[in-house]
């Protein structure tokens, strides 16, 4: 069962994660989100990177203990406080299609099967230690080229669109 759940975290939640963020980047793009919500709605995209991100990072180099999965609870939380915040600014200014609304079903359910996956690889002890198996660096690898290119990349070329238009706005 271990191993399972590790392996589903490994090769379907993280992967299903990189590429709704990629598809989720994509709805934001054919909206135009840098002449609606623009560069305010794009940080906090960001700053759901970063949380989302705590928690992948704790889970990679950490053994996962009751330590992590209170951290992975806490952020999923966080998180979901955040979507909330950002859907009540978003949706008057700009559109959200149905296949967006789907795909943020994705990003708020895959970290939540995560959390309820590493309460079965979790051990019971408490405190921060690095993991004695790591994981295969080829994986670590891959899955980080994976984010950088499908997340971080786009992600930035969305703020460059948002900065781009802000700029050329004209001043009130």
């Amino acid at each position: 069962m271990h191993q399972t759940a590790t392996w589903l975290l490994m090769y379907a939640v993280l992967p299903l994660l990189i590429v709704a963020g990629f598809v989720d980047w994509l709805c934001h793009r054919s909206t135009e989100i840098e002449t609606t919500s623009g560069l305010r709605e794009n940080l906090v995209h960001w700053l759901m990177f970063a949380q989302v991100g705590s928690g992948i990072a704790a889970v990679m180099i950490f053994e996962v203990n009751t330590t992590i999965v209170l951290w992975v609870g806490f952020v999923f939380l966080l998180h979901e406080v955040t979507v909330w915040l950002e859907l009540r600014y978003t949706v008057d200014r700009r559109e959200v299609r149905p296949i967006e609304q789907v795909v943020h079903s994705f990003m708020e359910m895959l970290p939540l099967v995560a959390f309820a996956l590493l309460f079965v690889i979790a051990s019971p002890s408490e405190g921060l230690r690095l993991r004695r198996a790591p994981l295969p660096e080829g994986y670590v690898f891959y899955a980080g080229i994976g984010v950088l290119l499908f997340n971080v990349l786009p992600l930035a070329e969305e703020t460059i669109r948002c900065l781009n238009r802000r700029r050329a706005a004209p001043r009130r």
